[in-house]
């Protein structure tokens, strides 16, 4: 595994724009979903991390709570393809199938969203204000394998406090989950 320096967003400021492609063929700009939503929320994924498994439903039960309200997901696959062959475009379209996503899964071949974001495992969330400030960044929740055993809920909590025009108690938590694997 290739180790390397990311570039990382800090709470507070301007999240990277970036111009990814998505499975559903088009072009994705975060500029132009905050042009069009109140709240973004990026999630780094992938397809095979066990993890990102255990938190699709409740990023899908997140997207369905707030779309209402201008909220969308996105999630971003950064994992280096050259490095393993489940990580492609095809098995991405594939993946979103199945899994019956709810909101855009894209493709970010180059790694420079996911490292500009400060990104280091999947998944990891970070929270976009309309103004395009990261305003949390972190793990989904605090229990990834038991979603019944959930005491905090650290996106979902930041998404409700931020649409509620309240400050968000927990900005930034640790992630959990695969660490990403950078290309050479």
């Amino acid at each position: 595994m290739k180790t390397i320096l990311t570039t990382d967003t800090p709470i507070g400021s301007y999240a990277p724009d970036f111009e990814l492609p998505g499975i559903d063929g088009q072009v994705h700009h975060l500029s132009r979903y905050l042009e069009k939503f109140r709240a973004v929320g990026v999630v780094s994924m992938c397809n095979h991390c066990p993890y990102v498994g255990y938190y699709l439903e409740r990023l899908k039960l997140i997207q369905q709570e707030f779309s209402s309200l201008g909220f969308t997901l996105i999630g971003v696959n950064g994992k280096a393809v050259n490095q393993d062959l489940v990580e492609n475009f095809d098995s991405m379209k594939a993946f979103a199938y199945k899994h019956e996503l709810n909101f855009p899964y894209l493709w970010d071949s180059t790694q420079d969203v996911t490292r500009s974001l400060g990104a280091v495992v999947t998944p990891m969330a970070f929270l976009i204000d309309f103004e395009g400030k990261v305003r949390y960044r972190g793990q989904i929740d605090d229990n990834p394998e038991n979603p019944e055993a959930v005491q905090v809920q650290y996106l979902r909590n930041a998404t409700a406090s931020l649409f509620a025009n309240n400050n968000i108690d927990i900005t930034d938590t640790e992630p959990i989950g695969t660490a990403i694997i950078w290309r050479n």
